[in-house]
C-alpha cells in the first residue's frame, strides 16, 4: 500500500481592514497633558484609526476576511476552521466573535471559536491552524486578528490612550503537499506571573459590573509601561534568537522581519540586538499604532500591498503581549505576489 504524501501548513492570503477615523497627536494634545513631539519620541506612533461608534471588533474582522478569502480565490464553502484573536469581542464572553463572523460572512456549520492572548494572539493562532492542517483534521483555516482597542481605552489616562489603534487584519492557511510552503516553525509561549503589567481588571468573576468598576474604570486596559517595556525587548530578542538558531538560519537571511508593532523602541532594540537591516525590519506602528492581535497580520498586508512581499519568501514573525505572553514564527509567504 501506498503513503500518502505529508500535508502541510501553508500561508497562501493575507489581507486587512483599517477604519476611516483617524487620531492624530494632535488629537490628542487637545485631550490629555501630552505633546505630538513627546508622543513621537517615546513611542514612534503618529496617528492610529478608530473604529465609528456602530463598528464593532466583528466588522472589521469580517472584512479583512474577505479580503483574504478573495485574494485567494475560494469560496467561503471551502473554509472548514475560523479562528478569532481578541481581547475586545463583540460580546462579554459569548458568543465568540468567530462565530458572529462567521455569520458576517455566510460560512455555515463550521468550527468557530475565539483565543485570548491579547497582542500574541495572530501567532498563537498560527500554531493552533498548523496543528489542525498537520493532523489532517482541516484543510482551510481562516485566521483573524481583530481589535476594537478604543473600546477598552481610558482616554483620560495619557499613557495608554496614545497607544493603542483598532483594525484587523486576517490570513487563509491552507494544507499543501509542497515543502517549500511549509511553516518552518512556530514558538508560543506564556508566563502568568506577569498578569498585572498588561491587564483589564473588570468585567470578570474577580471584579463584576458594578458601580464601583465603572467608578474607578476598571474596564479600562491598565498598563506597567516601563516594566512591560523592559520585558518585551529582552524576551522578544531571546525567542527570536533560539528560533533562527534551532532552525540554524541567521537573522540576515530573513527577508522580513514583522514584530508585533507595540512602540518603535522596542521595535529598533530588537532589531539592533538581532543585527538586522533596516530594509529587513517592518515597521508600522506611526501610522496604526498599537492594534494587538490584529497588528501582524496588519503589517504583512502593508508590505503584500505595497509590492514587497513576495511568493516564496521568508518571514519571522515576533510578538509579546498580555497574559504574558510571546510568540514567534518561520514562514515563507505561500500565496500569490501582488
Amino acid at each position: 500500500m501506498s503513503q500518502s504524501k505529508p500535508v502541510y501548513a501553508s500561508f497562501k492570503s493575507i489581507g486587512a481592514y483599517v477604519p476611516e477615523k483617524i487620531l492624530s497627536n494632535a488629537d490628542l494634545e487637545k485631550m490629555v497633558d501630552t505633546t505630538d513631539e513627546w508622543i513621537l519620541k517615546r513611542t514612534g506612533i503618529k496617528e492610529r484609526h478608530l473604529a465609528a461608534d456602530d463598528e464593532y471588533t466583528s466588522d472589521m474582522g469580517a472584512k479583512a476576511a474577505k479580503i483574504a478569502i478573495d485574494r485567494l480565490g475560494i469560496s467561503t464553502e471551502e473554509i472548514d476552521l475560523v479562528l478569532c484573536a481578541t481581547v475586545t469581542p463583540d460580546y462579554f464572553n459569548m458568543p465568540s466573535t468567530a462565530c458572529i463572523i462567521s455569520d458576517k460572512l455566510g460560512i455555515k456549520n463550521v468550527q468557530a471559536l475565539d483565543i485570548s492572548a491579547a497582542c500574541s494572539g495572530f501567532v498563537y493562532l498560527l500554531s493552533i491552524a498548523k496543528a489542525f492542517i498537520e493532523s489532517g483534521m482541516k484543510k482551510n483555516v481562516l485566521v483573524i486578528g481583530a481589535e476594537k482597542f478604543s473600546s477598552i481605552v481610558d482616554y483620560t489616562d495619557r499613557s495608554t490612550c496614545i497607544l493603542f489603534g483598532d483594525g484587523a487584519g486576517a490570513a487563509v492557511i491552507s494544507a499543501s503537499e509542497l515543502e517549500e510552503e511549509k511553516f518552518i516553525d512556530v514558538h508560543a509561549s506564556a508566563d502568568g506571573s506577569y498578569a498585572d503589567f498588561l491587564v483589564t481588571p473588570a468585567p470578570g468573576c474577580i471584579n463584576p459590573v458594578s458601580q464601583k468598576v465603572l467608578d474607578e474604570g476598571l474596564n479600562f486596559v491598565q498598563m506597567k509601561g516601563n516594566e512591560t517595556f523592559k520585558l518585551a525587548v529582552k524576551t522578544l530578542t531571546k525567542d527570536v534568537k533560539e528560533i533562527l538558531a534551532k532552525n540554524e538560519i541567521k537573522s540576515e537571511d530573513i527577508p522580513h522581519f514583522i514584530p508585533h508593532q507595540a512602540n518603535y523602541r522596542i521595535i529598533k532594540a530588537v532589531g539592533d540586538a538581532l543585527k538586522m537591516r533596516e530594509e529587513q525590519v517592518v515597521v508600522t506602528v506611526g501610522k496604526y499604532g498599537n492594534t494587538s492581535a490584529a497588528s501582524i497580520p496588519m503589517a504583512i498586508n502593508d508590505i503584500w500591498e505595497s509590492g514587497r512581499l513576495q511568493n516564496g519568501e521568508l518571514m519571522l514573525l515576533d510578538t509579546f503581549g498580555g497574559g504574558l505572553t510571546w510568540a514567534s514564527a518561520l514562514l515563507p509567504f505561500a500565496g500569490k505576489s501582488k
